[in-house]
């Protein structure tokens, strides 16, 4: 595609995570600019290990992602450790002009990018190319919605009501979530649900390990389903049950799906799992991330930083609090109740603040609305 004269080149670089490109899209229509999505596929070893933290391509398969190449862009929207490794290696093919704008935590580097929007469950001390925000930007649209509506036609319309959707993730630090833990699930969600009839629909995600499947295949309740991810032979439920169900249980470990079920306004319930190694874990954990506050222990927090010796803590644990003082979810011990109301994204904010890195040229996004900017990916 051409750039408009006195317009910046924009790329979005995005993986694999729909919850994490997500957020990235969401941010890039309130920048009124035209864009290109470069998508970009894990080599097979990387699409759940983790490559070492490197501006390079080596994780990459070459073959089956978006081209990276001249024109370089002025401007980089990423998220993730993956794609942010690619963005630094573009940035370096462009001699460092290329801005980089990162959701979510830098594994190291913090000064090669423009700015870090930072959610509350990420511990990153105060800097001046950091922006902290409550929750992070993903959202559901309205067109996955109109076709959840379609699909629940299908696979929710002989399901008694209220139909309870229970999102299962997987183990992912700091939690453990295995067989006995999706036990504590189903005895939780029983001892909630009993009185209020209905059914349950759970459905999986591609972190949910074999032996939680297997505990629930075999121990699920007479008025359940289950979707096993991954089972080309049924249809996701994902879209439909956001559209449809009547109340949602998420575990504690998948942020993207707690806050997309926030964002609908509908009534959430966390159920939150223990931690891997138990109170030791978890105060170490905690001092880690209160460096990442204002004062002397965030001026500590930075210095270990960047000597290598710490790395930005994360706190799943912060994002459930946000959501309880938000009145968005409660605590699957406690219950559903209804919520306050839809929770709210700060997409604009974070888009003028981007807007803020270009000059002033590049930002006049006033002769470009946003439901006319151009989105047009790139192809490999």
């Amino acid at each position: 595609m051409s750039v408009p004269v006195g317009k910046p080149l924009i790329w979005l670089l995005l993986g694999e995570k729909l919850g994490d490109n997500a957020q990235v899209e969401l941010v890039a229509e309130h920048l009124g600019l035209p864009y290109e999505s470069r998508r970009l596929v894990m080599q097979e070893a990387w699409k759940l290990g983790k490559p070492g933290f490197a501006a390079n391509l080596d994780h990459i398969d070459l073959e089956a992602s978006d081209r990276l190449e001249a024109p370089w862009p002025d401007l980089i929207l990423t998220v993730g450790r993956r794609p942010a490794m690619a963005a630094l290696w573009v940035k370096e093919q462009n001699a460092g002009r290329t801005r980089i704008v990162l959701f979510g935590r830098p594994k190291k580097w913090l000064d090669r990018f423009s700015l870090v929007v930072a959610p509350a469950q990420y511990g990153i001390p105060p800097a001046a190319n950091v922006l902290p925000i409550e929750l992070p930007l993903m959202k559901v649209d309205e067109a996955r919605l109109e076709r959840g509506r379609a699909e629940a036609a299908q696979i929710l319309a002989d399901m008694p009501r209220p139909i309870t959707a229970v999102l299962v993730g997987g183990r992912t630090k700091p939690y453990r979530f295995g067989a006995s833990e999706a036990r504590e699930l189903l005895s939780e969600l029983g001892a909630r649900c009993a009185a209020d009839g209905g059914s349950f629909y759970f459905s999986t995600s591609r972190r949910t390990n074999p032996e939680v499947l297997e505990v629930l295949a075999r121990e699920l309740p007479a008025n359940a389903r289950l979707f096993r991810f991954g089972d080309e032979e049924a249809m996701n439920p994902y879209a439909a049950l956001l559209a449809e169900a009547d109340r949602f249980v998420v575990t504690g470990d998948s942020i993207s799906m707690m806050v997309e079920v926030a964002r609908l306004g509908r009534p959430l319930a966390i159920h939150e799992l223990p931690i891997e190694g138990g109170n030791l874990t978890e105060f170490l954990r905690r001092v880690a991330f209160g460096l990442s506050r204002g004062g002397l222990r965030g001026r500590i927090g930075m210095l270990l930083f960047r000597l290598g010796l710490l790395g930005f803590a994360r706190d799943l644990g912060a994002m459930h609090r946000r959501l309880y003082a938000l009145g968005a979810a409660r605590p699957l011990t406690v219950g559903f109740s209804a919520p306050d109301g839809p929770a709210e994204h700060e997409g604009v904010a974070v888009a003028a603040r981007i807007r803020a890195l270009l000059g002033p040229a590049e930002a006049r996004a006033d002769q470009l609305a946003p439901s006319t900017a151009c989105n047009e990916g790139a192809t490999g």
